[in-house]
């Protein structure tokens, strides 16, 4: 079960953030050895939109992507819609995408990836209301519960965190 030992892993959000798509991921990696760390645009503590708090580790501007292993972008419309007008948010998402290293999205936490460019030729899934979006930014939308394409992993909605979590876990192992 520590297949993840030494592995830094990300998670990228901002106030609004899914409860469970932030806590379902963070426990997974963590119990797999990993060593998670929340991100967010400013300092202090975040809060999701069931009332979870979480203390940031590090902003955006102040978090290098080479140091770190992995990223995870939990969804809720609130903190998806907020989180991609942040400039440094957007070129820290872009540097994992340079870097080929695992982003996992999920729900609406891959809005920025649109903002990012990075969907040219990719194939992800999304809550449904984000197709237009990424579609319109190069990717191929489809409607299943986990997609696997390269280093990127995307789920649709809570109910999906399960199968999420473990092509996570598998892709966060592989590097």
């Amino acid at each position: 079960m520590s297949h993840l030992t030494g592995k830094k892993v990300a998670f990228l959000a901002t106030n609004g953030f899914e409860d469970s798509e932030l806590t379902s991921p963070w426990n997974a990696v963590t119990e797999h050895g990993a060593e998670a760390t929340l991100v967010s645009t400013r300092a202090g503590t975040i809060t999701g939109k069931n009332g979870h708090e979480q203390t940031v580790d590090s902003t955006t501007l102040d978090t290098v992507a080479s140091a770190l292993d992995a990223l995870v972008l939990p969804g809720g419309v609130a903190n998806g819609d907020t989180i991609r007008t942040d400039a440094d948010a957007v070129l820290f998402v872009s540097a994992f995408f340079g870097e080929d290293k695992p982003v996992g999205v999920i729900c609406h936490g891959g809005w920025i990836l649109a903002d990012a460019n990075v969907l040219n030729g990719r194939t992800l899934t999304s809550y449904p209301s984000l197709k237009t979006d990424l579609t319109n930014a190069g990717a191929t939308w489809v409607d299943q519960e986990v997609v696997v394409d390269g280093s990127l992993v995307s789920s649709r909605t809570p109910d999906d965190l399960p199968a999420f979590n473990e092509a996570l876990i598998e892709a966060i192992a592989a590097v």
